[in-house]
């Protein structure tokens, strides 16, 4: 018989105007690994978080059950004493403490009120190379990447006994080799008998590292099943309610004169003045033309799209922009904008959207200047512009006075496009502007995307998924070490052939 360590029962749970879950029913085994997939929005971080006690027994209906035994959680300390332990997308640290301090804070090693130090710190170090990190337990999180911290917030669950670990989208910001440990880890913490939830986009590592897959869509529950019965179509499908037979649209380009080009670009580091990040770069950028740039992490991408914007990173930038045919100075932020060049950030909760402000605010933004009239922003105007936007871009929300925060993923990167979109730029610059977001909420993208090539604009994807690129762009660029590697048409594109040019050696590269 099957050793069911959890069971959620008929759970619903409401917001004002919203049912976010509605009669969702989950079961988990021991010593499994269960994916819970389903878009943006489905309702699978609010199912999460009804199980770990951040909504309180008695703000939603139906039961829980953990180890046979009735649950009635006030908060995430009672579901912690009992062995669940959820880690968030957005990483709970304290940067300036240290390792061990984070590990521990909260679950001190303390007696008569002193914290012995040289207790907390050796079991720190246990519990590191328990994970595979190797770091000293004094180090601060400060000091350490995001794949690094997600490892110090396993720690810290290993911990507290955990019997149940929740992650939700832990690989969402990790680079290919980080999330590949964290994987492994997983699979280690199984073996061991320790069950994992994990709530997952990337249906690839789904596929990989899961048990069994449970499908949540519009707030209910679609199925269960073994992972051996399973592919990614079916799972998209469960998902999104249909089938996506290409996850990419078709598109046939039509592409026009050279709208940017980009001669010569160097940037250094504001932190290390003598360190190159980007280095003699060269581009092109043509109208309805959507243009790809390819690197790992570190080769400068991020870098060279927002030196282009503004300046708003790097210094002693030097080089030449030239815009239709002529040389442009883009100093600041408002000049760039001023000459029709956007640029929608990777990080869109951090400096994409102001979280608590409603659509409104964030689509007007960058663009205030269009609504205004001898200083006064028209708020008429204003609504009638986010609702317009709220129309073409499909974002789902009851209106535009609803706060940004409360969007999915998916939505929230549809009103960053919409505050760039609304400069109405000749020249649209987009970071990874899918990450998080899942695969239907992706095609929605694409299909924007396309729409404002064929109205004209020049569109630079910069992505970390190379099957990404290779489906919606019709020229690619790869970049390593700061420098431009390569130009390939999309017809001659593969996985290989960008890999290849993505890791060149420097000396092979230098001019």
């Amino acid at each position: 018989m099957t050793d069911t360590i959890l069971r959620m029962s008929g759970i619903t749970k409401t917001f004002p105007g919203v049912k976010a879950l509605q009669d969702v029913n989950l079961e988990v085994r021991r010593g499994e690994i269960l994916a819970i997939c389903g878009e943006n929005g489905a309702g699978k971080s609010t199912l999460m978080k009804v199980l770990s006690g951040v909504y309180p027994h008695g703000t939603y209906d139906g039961d829980i059950e953990f180890e046979g035994e009735p649950c009635h959680f006030s908060g995430i300390r009672d579901s912690e004493h009992r062995g669940i332990v959820i880690i968030h997308q957005e990483l709970a640290l304290a940067s300036n403490l240290s390792i061990a301090e984070n590990i521990f804070l909260g679950n001190e090693r303390a007696k008569h009120g002193w914290i012995n130090w040289n207790e907390t710190n050796a079991a720190a170090d246990e519990l590191l190379r328990r994970v595979g990190l190797n770091e000293s337990a004094v180090t601060p999180v400060i000091e350490l990447g995001v794949g690094k911290q997600q490892l110090v917030e396993i720690a810290k669950a290993l911990s507290k006994d955990v019997k149940l670990l929740i992650l939700d989208e832990p690989t969402a910001a990790l680079n290919d080799a980080d999330s590949e440990h964290l994987l492994g880890l997983l699979r280690g913490l199984r073996d061991e008998g320790i069950t994992c939830v994990i709530i997952s986009h990337k249906l690839n590592e789904v596929m990989g590292i899961s048990d069994r897959v449970t499908i949540l869509r519009d707030g209910k529950t679609i199925w269960t099943d073994e992972i051996e019965n399973l592919s990614e179509e079916k799972i998209i499908a469960g998902m999104v309610g249909r089938s996506l037979e290409n996850r990419y649209p078709d598109h046939e380009p039509t592409i026009g004169e050279e709208i940017l080009r980009i001669e010569d670009w160097t940037v250094y580091s504001p932190t290390q003045s003598d360190r190159a990040l980007v280095r003699k770069a060269n581009l092109t950028l043509r109208r309805g033309e959507i243009v790809g740039l390819a690197g790992l992490m570190g080769a400068g991408r991020t870098e060279l799209a927002m030196s282009v914007f503004g300046r708003s990173y790097g210094v002693n930038i030097s080089g030449k922009l030239i815009k239709d045919g002529k040389e442009i100075q883009a100093r600041t932020v408002r000049e760039a904008i001023d000459h029709g060049i956007a640029y929608a950030t990777e990080d869109r909760k951090r400096y994409g959207l102001n979280l608590i402000e409603d659509i409104k605010r964030n689509v007007s933004a960058a663009g205030l200047s269009k609504l205004a009239n001898a200083g006064w922003v028209d708020g008429n105007e204003e609504r009638k512009v986010a609702d317009e936007f709220r129309a073409s871009m499909n974002i789902k929300a009851p209106s535009v006075e609803s706060v940004v925060g409360k969007l999915s993923g998916g939505n929230q990167q549809k009103v960053v496009l919409s505050k760039w979109i609304f400069t109405d730029p000749d020249v649209l610059i987009l970071d990874e502007p899918t990450r998080g977001i899942d695969v239907g909420a992706k095609y929605e993208i694409y299909t924007i995307i396309n729409r404002l090539a064929d109205e004209g604009k020049a569109i630079l994807v910069i992505s970390s998924e190379l099957p990404e690129l290779l489906g919606i762009c019709d020229r690619i660029y790869t970049l390593s070490a700061g420098r431009i590697t390569g130009e390939v048409p999309r017809a001659e594109a593969t996985q290989e052939s960008l890999m290849t040019l993505m890791t060149k050696e420097e000396q092979e590269v230098a001019p």
